[in-house]
């Protein structure tokens, strides 16, 4: 199953979450379903596998039988230093191990479980407020 998060860039909250999409889908796809319900000017940062989409910044591949300049070294190390807490946050995701590993569960409670985990960890950031 496929999954996709949307946070926040210094990874203070999940935004958005696809969950228990059938696989193969690329990721740049799937964001562009997903894409419709934000603002068309709203930028994004993102990993290799957005390559392509104009409103996603992502780090420069090394060509075949190339070498990255050194500039484009620079602006790689800075992208992935602003991801850095993205990446935590979906670190937190995957320790309850339902997004990495096969789910042996009823394929339609994917979704639910998925969201659950997704309610967890933003409790646990301190996103989701409980109010008594």
């Amino acid at each position: 199953m496929k999954n996709q998060l949307i946070v926040l860039p210094n990874g203070d909250d999940i935004v958005d979450v696809v969950a228990g999409k059938p696989r193969p889908k690329s990721d740049i796809n799937l964001f562009r379903e997903r894409q419709k319900g934000f603002d068309p000017r709203q930028s994004f940062n993102g990993d290799k596998g957005y390559e392509g989409e104009l409103s996603i910044k992502t780090p420069k591949k090394k060509p075949k039988k190339g070498e990255l300049t050194s500039e484009q070294k620079e602006r790689n190390k800075e992208l992935a230093s602003s991801r850095i807490f993205v990446e935590h946050l979906i670190r937190l995701v995957k320790i309850f191990r339902v997004a990495s590993e096969r789910f042996r569960l009823n394929p339609q409670k994917y979704e639910q479980v998925i969201m659950t985990i997704c309610g967890l960890v933003r409790f646990r950031i301190g996103a989701l407020l409980l109010k008594i």
